[in-house]
């Protein structure tokens, strides 16, 4: 390595280094990548693709071009950056349901609404539109500065001063390092009210501009449906967001049934995506009261959804949608803009608007400035060609006689360089009588005229004027009588969509719930009863084991011998034709044949006791399971099982115990805690053996048993103070006549 090169090597900490360069990075992509600049609402990139466009003279008026050629031009000559990424930004300025008001007119395919990219540049082509033509207005009369390109050739505004207010007017997004950039587009006429309200009442309230801004207006329609409070506050502060909603209808079908049409889907949600999310809900069961989705759009959209039956409520389903997909989707407000001097900040509406206006004051004083200059040259000129025609002949003469007639005029006649020139260049066909009659009336006109704009430079007032008055005139073309400046979309407050309980989607029938002793499960529809064959059949070698009435709404406990409890949908059981299926492919069971229980959940409470004798009172709600893997209720102490799982009627005040010893206890109800979770307490004392069974009743009305057989008949004992005792003794021998198998 030479010395030179040594002396290049700077010895810095590297965090210092680092950090020094990563802030040079930072502040390039902030201020000439990601952050629209508040005067014309465009990034760089926006700026030079159309800038490029109007060089190469493509006017709404003119034919179209490849958009490889106008891409290769602004990448060549100001942009150097990739292709790919110069073209996309074309394609979203062309995307009418990307830009309120597109800034280019595509020819070909320009991606849609579903999602779809746009075709190669060499197959598209483009021009400029009439919103473009009047952003860039005025850029040849002096308005803005212009800067050298990347490689110093050429040169390009530093900004539009055209009066449409590109900014809110098509919105923009981006992220730039520790910021982004959010602002959804507006209406045009909105936004020209409120601008023009401010120009005549600079202090008012921020408030105030709400009676003219109502909210966002997206290419793509929709609803926004926050209050007006919020919407105001979103504006006020500058950051916020917005709740928009697909806009739907019901259509009747006739004979009592309807379907839910939607005929505008959210701002930058693709079609596609959303049909898909639908459709998911509909697989995965997850959505049961729609039927079925179908897209019927062509360049409309219109998507249709079948309810499960005519009972389902339309609000309830849509609800539903807006909670579960992307029907309904916030919007956010991030106003972070670059202000006149580059320099990042987030705005509000009135910030927003005032910085617009202070630049639009600007451009019309430099835009006479311009017209002026203009107007001073000219009138040189026309004083200088009045003096040859008063001295017409002698001016022929000079030119015919004199070798430099140029020195001569100027002395002669007290002309100025431009003005001899001028003479000396003018055609023979202008030496006409009338001509200098023409040309002080020119004089006069022009007099007149920079009279006019100097008194306007000179008078804030009429400035003002003005541009109230230039304002007027682009609303005029963009009023909201107007196709393109029709607001599209709707205010509308709705409180957040309604959580819907699955129940409510779900339409209530009743089902026989069966259940084998191998675990097989399935649902007869209707309450049948065991008589019923259908009912009674099962695989050789099983047999019935769990046999109730429930309905299509109710969610079933499925209690297993490690305490575990899991939840069945009765909807979502299989049909009573055939076996049924195996439970274990609905929940995570581990081993085989510890069901303990299969029973409704209601809203009531229940009795869990473990073969070791301890138990507890639990709410029925409270064992539902969310998952698969179930919920552990019962903590079980080594060696013991989850024994039996009981329904707690609601007069019920005593519990009636069994051991495997044949001792029985009575005690009360109240005597046991209420847990959501746990071991529970000591029911019933035994030497050796364990729980047998357990029940809860009535103490006033007795403790009934079955007799066994086929009679059907019960016995009740009603003199139960032998067995009365506290939770936790050892109890006594039941009454005569109690089942041998020591169960209630």
């Amino acid at each position: 390595m030479s010395a030179d090169e040594i002396d290049h090597v700077v010895d810095a900490p590297f965090d210092d280094a680092l950090s020094q360069r990563y802030l040079v990075y930072a502040l390039s992509t902030i201020t000439a990548r990601s952050l629209p600049d508040v005067r014309d609402g465009l990034k760089p990139v926006h700026r030079r693709l159309l800038w490029g466009m109007r060089l190469l003279k493509l006017d709404p008026a003119a034919g179209y071009k490849k958009c490889a050629r106008v891409v290769g031009d602004v990448m060549g000559r100001y942009h150097p950056h990739g292709d790919q990424s110069i073209y996309d930004a074309m394609v979203r300025l062309a995307q009418p349901f990307s830009l309120r008001y597109p800034l280019v007119d595509g020819q070909g395919n320009f991606g849609n609404v579903d999602g779809d990219n746009a075709a190669a540049m060499r197959y598209t082509e483009a021009r400029l539109t009439a919103a473009a033509n009047e952003l860039m207005a005025g850029l040849d009369e002096g308005t803005v500065e212009f800067r050298p390109t990347y490689n110093g050739e050429e040169e390009e505004p530093e900004v539009f001063p055209g009066i449409f207010p590109n900014l809110l007017a098509n919105g923009a997004s981006g992220i730039a390092v520790g910021m982004a950039t959010s602002i959804p587009p507006h209406n045009v006429a909105e936004v020209v009210d409120a601008a023009t309200h401010l120009i005549d009442n600079p202090k008012a309230e921020p408030s105030a501009l709400m009676d003219f801004v109502s909210g966002p207006d997206f290419p793509t329609g929709g609803v926004i449906v926050d209050s007006a409070e919020a919407i105001a506050n979103a504006y006020a502060t500058g950051r916020g967001a917005f709740r928009v909603r697909a806009r739907w209808s019901v259509e009747d079908q006739g004979r009592g049934t309807w379907a839910a049409v939607i005929t505008e889907i959210p701002y930058q949600v693709p079609k596609s995506k959303l049909i898909e999310q639908i459709a998911a809900l509909i697989s995965e069961k997850k959505l049961p009261i729609l039927e079925d989705i179908r897209d019927e759009s062509d360049e409309k959209i219109r998507i249709v959804l079948q309810p499960r039956s005519r009972a389902v409520e339309p609000q309830v389903l849509l609800d539903s949608l807006f909670r579960l997909t992307d029907l309904e989707v916030r919007i956010p407000l991030n106003l972070n803009v670059l202000d006149a001097t580059h320099t990042p900040r987030v705005m509000s509406l009135k910030d927003v608007l005032t910085a617009w206006l202070a630049f639009q004051f600007e451009v019309l004083v430099k835009r006479s400035q311009h017209r002026i200059g203009k107007i001073d040259d000219r009138l040189e000129l026309l004083e200088g060609y009045i003096v040859a025609f008063l001295n017409l002949d002698r001016v022929i003469e000079i030119i015919r006689t004199e070798d430099e007639p140029k020195p001569v005029m100027i002395a002669e006649f007290a002309l100025t360089d431009r003005q001899a020139e001028a003479i000396l260049n003018m055609r023979l066909r202008s030496l006409r009588k009338l001509e200098e009659m023409e040309l002080r009336r020119e004089r006069d006109r022009l007099i007149a005229e920079r009279e006019e704009l100097q008194k306007l430079i000179d008078s804030p007032a009429r400035q003002r004027s003005r541009l109230k008055k230039d304002l007027a005139t682009l609303r005029a073309r963009y009023g909201p009588d107007t196709p393109l400046g029709e607001r599209k979309t709707l205010i509308e407050e709705a409180g957040p969509a309604r959580e819907i309980p699955l129940e409510a989607m779900i339409e209530r029938e009743p089902v026989t719930v069966i259940m084998s002793k191998r675990g097989w499960i399935r649902a007869m529809k209707g309450h049948v009863d065991l008589a019923n064959p259908e009912a009674m059949k099962f695989k050789e070698g099983d047999g019935p084991a769990f046999f109730f009435h429930a309905q299509t709404t109710d969610k079933l406990l499925l209690a297993a011998a490690n305490g575990r409890f899991y939840t069945l949908g009765a909807d979502k059981l299989p049909g009573g034709r055939g076996f049924g299926e195996p439970v274990r492919l609905m929940v995570d069971i581990e081993g085989e044949g510890n069901i303990v229980a299969l029973l409704p959940a209601t809203g009531g409470k229940l009795l869990l006791a473990s073969s070791d004798g301890r138990g507890f009172i639990t709410p029925a709600a409270g064992a539902v399971a969310e998952t698969r893997k179930g919920k552990q209720v019962v903590n079980l102490r080594t060696g013991a099982k989850l024994a039996l799982v009981r329904p707690i009627g609601e007069a019920d005040d005593y519990v009636a115990t069994i051991g495997d010893n044949r001792k029985m206890t009575v005690f009360p109800l109240t005597e046991l805690p209420e847990m959501g979770r746990g071991q529970g307490v000591q029911l019933q004392r035994y030497r050796d053996g364990g729980l047998s069974d357990a029940k809860t009743f009535r103490f006033a009305e007795g403790l009934s048993w079955g007799m066994g057989g086929e009679s059907g008949r019960t016995r009740t004992e009603t003199d139960l103070s032998p067995w009365r005792t506290a939770r936790g003794a050892a109890g006594r021998m039941p009454p005569n006549g109690f089942p041998r198998n020591n169960k209630f």
